[in-house]
């Protein structure tokens, strides 16, 4: 199957992509570009799976206002599959077009239930609020629990 001259693969050495100018992409390009990495789930998997999403985003030019959205996103939902599901792996995908940017996050565990009780208006408390925060950046947030795992898609507009 031949390349789309508007997607390229993302070469990576030491947490950060190569780049050479000749090789970004086309920010016109219509076409949808994809990116994705699979690592173990532990708890150095969020800040690589986070360097990772930010080179992605700088290769593909995509706006500087998105860095702070996209790195919240990451964190909170690799964070989430880290500490929650119990699988072994973890899985980013990202994708762009024009207006958005779709972070996908996977994992094949099976979430075990956060220990605490209900709060109560105004409560302050340490943690919990992960994917609150995720769907105050995102402009589409979704949840896809199942018995072989979780898949999180989180939007993001390119376009504000």
């Amino acid at each position: 199957m031949p390349i789309s001259p508007c997607l390229s693969p993302v070469v990576l050495a030491e947490d950060r992509p190569v780049i050479q100018p000749q090789d970004r992409p086309d920010p016109s390009c219509p076409e949808r570009r994809t990116a994705g990495c699979l690592t173990v789930a532990t708890a150095a998997s969020v800040p690589a799976l986070r360097r990772f999403a930010r080179g992605v985003a700088a290769y593909w030019g995509l706006p500087a206002g998105i860095d702070d959205a996209l790195r919240l996103v990451v964190s909170e939902l690799v964070g989430n599959a880290v500490r929650h599901s119990g699988g072994p792996d973890v899985a980013l995908l990202l994708s762009a077009d024009l207006s958005t940017l779709s972070v996908e996050v996977k994992d094949n565990g099976r979430w075990r239930s956060c220990p605490g009780r209900p709060r109560h208006e105004g409560e302050i408390a340490c943690g919990g609020r992960g994917l609150d925060l995720v769907e105050a950046y995102a402009r589409r947030c979704t949840v896809h629990a199942r018995s072989g795992g979780t898949h999180v898609i989180a939007e993001l507009s390119l376009r504000d």
